[in-house]
């Protein structure tokens, strides 16, 4: 599980204070956020929005995805994904197109289709009610 200062939505005044609360990866992150009952209990001891708990939960389901890393973390970011929530609104073709655009932006090579396909079915599995 990626540590928590992978995530870029989290302002650093909310990484001391997560890991007070014994927050140090983005799968501890989840846990303690899997119900609304569980973030706003995090909210209100961070000093935190419903809102930020929400946003730092969606970029840490993107960052829990197979086979993803710092690297396809720049990617997605370039290509205007930050979280899974923004992967979800695109159709498959659609995210194929932006990753390709934001590796060229980097003067990288883009990920394999099948990569790429794994990692927007998976986003469908973690997908949230």
């Amino acid at each position: 599980m990626p540590p928590i200062t992978e995530l870029t939505r989290i302002e650093p005044v909310y990484l001391a204070r997560l890991e007070q609360q014994g927050v140090f990866t983005t799968g501890i992150l989840l846990e303690v956020s899997e119900t609304s009952t569980r973030r706003q209990y995090l909210a209100d001891h961070v000093g935190g929005s419903l809102e930020d708990v929400a946003n730092w939960r969606d970029e840490a389901l993107m960052l829990n995805l197979a086979g993803f890393g710092e690297n396809e973390h720049q990617l997605f970011i370039q290509a205007g994904i930050e979280g899974l929530h923004d992967l979800l609104a695109v159709d498959l073709d659609t995210f194929k197109r932006r990753l390709a655009a934001g590796a060229l932006e980097l003067n990288e090579d883009p990920p394999p289709d099948l990569m790429v396909e794994t990692w927007w079915e998976q986003a469908r599995t973690l997908e949230e009610a």
